[in-house]
């Protein structure tokens, strides 16, 4: 166990052996949650407001379908040219 000195503002270091561990960078940004009297530390990602619609349920419902399809191999392509990827989208609506 590591003991981590607090300053007068409050503030603490990771040690680097930690930061490394997590993948964490200046900047990067955690949650810090009070369990059972302790204080746990958890890696955040903040999402910009403009970003927010790619997490929403509907949308990484269908980033699940796609990437299962993908597995799968239900793909079309790569295409050599526009003219094939347009006949291969009108085929496939037929």
């Amino acid at each position: 166990m590591t003991t981590i000195k607090i300053t007068s503002n409050g503030s603490v270091t990771l040690p680097a052996r930690i930061r490394k561990a997590l993948g964490l960078k200046v900047g990067d940004f955690v949650n810090a949650e009070l369990e059972e009297g302790r204080v746990v530390l958890k890696p955040a990602k903040i999402i910009n407001a403009e970003d927010s619609w790619f997490y929403t349920k509907e949308w990484q419902k269908g980033e699940a379908e796609a990437d299962r399809d993908i597995s799968e191999g239900n793909v079309t392509g790569p295409f050599d040219n526009i003219d094939d990827a347009l006949k291969a989208l009108k085929d496939a609506k037929e």
